[in-house]
């Protein structure tokens, strides 16, 4: 044999030959369980380093879900008395737009009396100086306390006064009353009667009383008008001539 045959042959199977590992087999299925096994441990093994880790930090799941369900009831607690004192607030709103409607109800209640009051002190006035002046020197009948005063509406204006029948009467007094409206308008002079001639019987315009008769209404002109005064001329039924009359200028 050659040497070279012999080298070859002494490093094939001498104590340079490569070593042969014997191993045992193994499925492929037990490798797959196995490595599903180390995962589900590895995962065990991070969620509990994470909780650990959490509850050394100081945070605990269980406290904090405790904290926010009592913070929850607190808000509903909140909700509720919010709710309710918004109840009791629309209610006292309600109250105090009643009270404050009465209030003003009462308001003009007692600033009507004080007119009323008003008025009947100057009545008994009139009346007072009537019944103590000479009855040859008072007139039969006579217009007293005449006002004229604008109401809101332009040109609507708002009249008083009083009729009084001074002496005795054995009947009453029957008759009507007109006024003589004077005006500028568009620069011309003009002079308004109320009610209108062809209707000199109106009914709002009658007299009927004793001894005295308080009058009120109203009368329009042209919103554009100056109304410059007033005459309020009082005639017995059956007479074209006028019994008493009385003039109140305005501005």
């Amino acid at each position: 044999m050659s040497t070279a045959w012999l080298w070859k042959l002494r490093q094939r199977y001498g104590i340079a030959a490569p070593r042969v590992a014997v191993r045992t087999h193994v499925p492929w299925y037990w490798r797959w369980l196995a490595l599903a096994v180390l995962l589900v441990c590895s995962a065990a093994l991070a969620a509990w380093m994470y909780e650990a880790g959490r509850r050394f930090a100081g945070f605990d799941r269980s406290e904090v879900e405790l904290e926010m369900a009592a913070l929850r009831r607190d808000l509903a607690t909140a909700r509720d008395e919010l709710q309710r004192l918004g109840t009791l607030a629309n209610a006292a709103e309600s109250k105090i737009a009643i009270e404050r409607t009465a209030q003003q109800n009462l308001a003009k209640q007692v600033r009507a009396l004080e007119g009323h009051n008003a008025r009947l002190r100057e009545e008994l006035a009139v009346f007072e100086s009537t019944l103590s002046a000479d009855p040859k020197t008072v007139a039969p009948l006579s217009i007293q306390r005449l006002k004229i005063q604008p109401e809101l509406l332009p040109g609507e204006y708002r009249y008083h006064l009083l009729v009084i029948a001074s002496g005795a009467r054995r009947s009453e007094f029957s008759g009507r009353y007109e006024l003589l409206v004077s005006l500028t308008q568009d620069g011309r002079n003009v002079m308004m009667t109320l009610p209108d001639t062809a209707d000199a019987g109106a009914k709002g315009f009658s007299l009927v009383f004793k001894h005295f008769q308080r009058v009120e209404g109203t009368f329009r002109v042209a919103p554009a008008a100056r109304v410059e005064s007033v005459q309020v001329r009082v005639y017995e039924r059956g007479s074209g001539q006028a019994q008493a009359t009385q003039t109140a200028r305005l501005g």
